[in-house]
């Protein structure tokens, strides 16, 4: 019999502040190979339910163990072997599918305005609060309203304005349903195709949120990722750039099935757009890869002289820019075509919404 003393359970927020200590858990994810090799919490190990009882001789037995699973039931199988062999661990809650809804936030001050960096951290998706006197906007919100309710009421900003950089195709948007609770402006660039009814941004429109602090509309559209997607820029200071620029690479341009001429365009938007910016304007992108090393109270950011150094396809010219992009998208993100149609309001959100989203993104080129 399994001890039940030995067993006890742990939230993934209560997990993410142990992420980034000293000592980490021993992460002990049963999953099978395949689905850990696709998604996993960075810095796991993996030893398959059906394997543990003879690999046990891997488990340590002085650090705290956390078992994780899909949804729990199989890390709770886990844990009772475990505790069969006198050795106590911690169930994840929720397994991944908990994982991939959870949040922490990092803030600081940018051309005058407070910057909040929403991290979705299994998804690895970004999105901001950036607010300035009593106003505030949002830029690529998830359907997790409370998120950006809870800082602005914190923060005592009235959320005036709700962007998304792009037409998602990873994950589900909350800009429609923030509108809806909010009474806030939608601002959309209509080069995507988006089948209800929104403000349609041009180049060089802005949001003011304070006297001497806006929020413009650094280029109406810069295509590649989408024909629609679209940066912001906080003065000289910050720049939000979506899925075009990344910290790793860039977006990628396969997915609506035009490789090649949407791989032109990213290449022009990349060259005309961002490169002329000034080197210490601070990049926000949408998304972050597994390479990307994500800490607490630090912002998912760079100087765009960093990254001009660091992202060796901003080295390349226009013909060899195209070969490389094409050749190195990998797998698509999980059921985008269908949450493409729902953030595209052809169609309606179910109650499987949960479900599409997942696994993680797959924006970048590999």
């Amino acid at each position: 019999m399994a001890r039940a003393d030995l067993i006890s359970s742990i939230s993934t927020y209560e997990l993410l502040p142990l992420l980034d200590a000293d000592e980490c858990p021993y992460m002990l994810d049963v999953r099978e190979i395949d689905e850990v090799a696709d998604w996993q919490i960075p810095g796991v190990h993996n030893i398959p339910l059906d394997a543990l009882e003879k690999r046990l001789e891997e488990i340590p037995r002085d650090e705290h163990v956390v078992v994780i699973c899909a949804m729990g039931a199989r890390a709770r199988q886990g844990a009772e072997i475990l505790a069969r062999h006198d050795i106590a661990s911690d169930v994840l809650e929720g397994g991944m599918g908990a994982w991939a809804s959870t949040y922490d936030a990092v803030e600081g001050e940018f051309g005058g305005a407070t910057v909040v960096q929403l991290r979705r951290r299994g998804k690895g998706c970004l999105s901001y609060v950036i607010g300035a006197g009593d106003n505030c906007v949002v830029i690529d919100p998830s359907i997790a309203l409370e998120q950006y309710i809870s800082v602005a009421a914190r923060h005592g900003w009235a959320i005036t304005h709700v962007l998304d950089t792009h037409l998602h195709a990873d994950h589900l948007s909350g800009a429609r349903a923030l509108v809806t609770a909010t009474g806030a402006e939608l601002w959309l660039n209509p080069s995507d195709d988006f089948r209800f009814e929104f403000t349609p941004i041009s180049d060089g429109r802005s949001v003011s949120l304070a006297p001497g602090v806006e929020l413009t509309v650094s280029a109406v559209s810069v295509p590649g990722h989408t024909e629609g997607s679209t940066m912001y820029q906080l003065g000289h200071s910050a720049v939000f750039t979506g899925d075009t620029v990344f910290l790793e690479s860039v977006g990628r341009p396969d997915l609506a099935d035009q490789a090649e001429a949407f791989a032109h365009s990213l290449y022009r938007s990349v060259h005309e757009r961002v490169l002329p910016l000034d080197g210490d304007i601070m990049v926000f992108p949408a998304h972050y890869g597994a390479v990307v090393q994500v800490k607490a109270n630090e912002f998912v950011a760079r100087r765009l002289g960093e990254l001009r150094v660091t992202l060796p396809a901003f080295a390349l010219n226009e013909s060899e820019f195209v070969a490389w992009a094409i050749a190195n998208v990998k797998d698509r993100p999980p059921n985008y075509q269908h949450i493409v149609a729902i953030n595209a309001g052809r169609e309606s959100v179910g109650q499987e919404s949960a479900q599409l989203e997942l696994g993680p993104n797959r924006c970048a080129v590999a």
